[in-house]
């Protein structure tokens, strides 16, 4: 792959499948963060904003570092704002093939613990009122921000 800026695409689109409940975090200078509507689990999803991507090796290799830089920024927040036991990163793509990865924490003797989250549970969605989803996307604003680093 060719070297290049990370940059996001201008003309990118996330998939509907993908963006169905989550909720817009952020924007990185490679992906898009989005919070899981599941509150049993810090969960954050990132995308790389770059069209037509479906593995971590479709992406230059500067842009294969960016997304390293940025995963460990969000298991950082999760880290430092929820103490988990374990922050879990994994990019699976069965079920949405566009390129995402997930990071969550999770927590000894949480309902599945040690076992894989994935389908495990019926997910908790954040109540109607936006209260805690509000306070939670600032929180991991917050959070974030503090392990971005320049490059």
């Amino acid at each position: 792959m060719a070297a290049s800026a990370s940059r996001a695409s201008p003309d990118f689109k996330l998939w509907n499948q993908l963006g169905a409940g989550k909720f817009e975090v952020l924007n990185l200078p490679l992906c898009k963060v989005l919070l899981n509507n599941d509150t049993t689990w810090p969960w954050l999803v990132l995308v790389p904003q770059q069209n037509d991507l479906v593995e971590m090796h479709d992406l230059s290799d500067v842009d294969q570092l960016q997304l390293m830089r940025e995963m460990s920024a969000c298991s950082r927040a999760v880290q430092s704002g929820w103490a988990p036991t374990k922050v879990n990163v994994g990019a699976i793509g069965c079920v949405c093939r566009q390129l995402h990865v997930h990071v969550l924490g999770r927590f000894e003797g949480d309902a599945v613990w040690p076992q894989p989250v994935w389908g495990a549970t019926k997910a908790v969605p954040y109540p109607t009122d936006g209260v805690q989803r509000d306070a939670d996307i600032a929180k991991f604003r917050e959070e974030i921000g503090k392990f971005i680093v320049p490059c």
